[in-house]
């Protein structure tokens, strides 16, 4: 069979057949008397073989090898394969990724794509500095979804900060993103996406802030308290008690329970919350001086009356502070 009539068979361009014959992949096994190549049925069904194995991926040295070296490996030249395309895969995903980000930011011209790009690479960077700088550059020139990515995966503090400040002046949307990273399997994900929603100024982050103060991680529960408690939320009031009991930033908890405690409606039902867990026979002294120590910024009568009952307790330590707090609840 002559060359063209081959071409036409395999679908292998006559270029590309002699292009075999150079690289010894396929040679015509005869000529005719014209001398024009002549191709038998075995070297036809060996064309079909290298079209079939190309279609794998694999390169036309390594279609050599695999169709004369009798000793060659298939299945190492497979998971070779396998590795190769899962790179590709993810640098063609990481590519769709940042053009649909370039297209979210619905940039006026080639400059504001080149800024964008910039930042984005820059986000991505090994220096903790560059990345730090490009999330201040950021708020409103990076896509949200660029950022909360950002953010989650941030284990530097100071850059991880500057990502919330952007990420709290970028518009809406955050929200919802970071509500993903709650229940995301590592924990220190969790909680870069708690601390995140706390910067965010949106009803929708308080909605969510709300939902994680039952949250099964204590981590996410105890953050969304005192974002609640900063934002005068009183769903936060027990879960502020028990960081208090438990000494887990006991110190902000209390700052928090003062804060919610100067809308008036709110101040007995914390005092009550405090005087309960103070008379709670299982928690120990460290923790009620604690609590003795919260009462400080809660007004009320409530309270009054707790802290002269408290001037005469067993631990001296408390009966003590009970007293000074007293005396200058009097001076006030």
């Amino acid at each position: 069979m002559l060359i063209g009539d081959v071409a036409r068979l395999s679908g292998v361009s006559a270029r590309m057949l002699r292009h075999y014959d150079s690289l010894g992949l396929v040679r015509p096994t005869g000529r005719t008397g014209a001398g024009y190549r002549e191709y038998s049925g075995e070297d036809i069904r060996r064309i079909f073989h290298i079209e079939s194995l190309r279609s794998l991926g694999l390169s036309l040295r390594e279609v050599g090898r695999a169709l004369d070296d009798p000793g060659f490996a298939p299945a190492e030249l497979v998971d070779d394969l396998i590795r190769r395309t899962r790179e590709r895969i993810a640098g063609e995903t990481e590519l769709l990724t940042r053009l649909h980000r370039i297209g979210a930011a619905e940039p006026a011209g080639w400059e504001d794509v080149l800024q964008i790009v910039a930042l984005l690479r820059s986000l991505g960077s090994e220096s903790a500095g560059r990345r730090q700088r490009a999330a201040l550059a950021s708020a409103r020139e990076v896509p949200v979804e660029a950022l909360v990515e950002a953010v989650l995966s941030e284990a530097d503090p100071n850059v991880a900060g500057a990502l919330r400040w952007a990420l709290a002046r970028s518009g809406e949307g955050g929200s919802a993103l970071l509500a993903e990273g709650l229940d995301a399997p590592a924990a220190e994900v969790r909680e870069r996406a708690v601390q995140s929603l706390a910067e965010m100024p949106d009803g929708a982050a308080t909605a969510l802030l709300r939902d994680a103060l039952t949250h099964p991680d204590l981590v996410v529960r105890r953050h969304a308290a005192l974002a609640l408690g900063a934002r005068g939320t009183a769903d936060a009031v027990p879960t502020l008690i028990d960081m208090i009991v438990e000494g887990a930033s006991d110190v902000d908890a209390a700052d928090a329970l003062g804060a919610l405690a100067s809308d008036p409606a709110l101040a007995d039902r914390i005092a009550t919350g405090l005087v309960d867990r103070l008379a709670d026979g299982t928690v120990g002294s460290p923790a009620r001086r604690r609590l003795t120590q919260a009462l400080a910024d809660i007004p009320g009568t409530t309270t009054s009356r707790a802290l002269a009952d408290l001037s005469h307790d067993e631990d001296r330590a408390i009966a003590l502070t009970a007293t000074y707090l007293l005396r200058l609840r009097d001076a006030r």
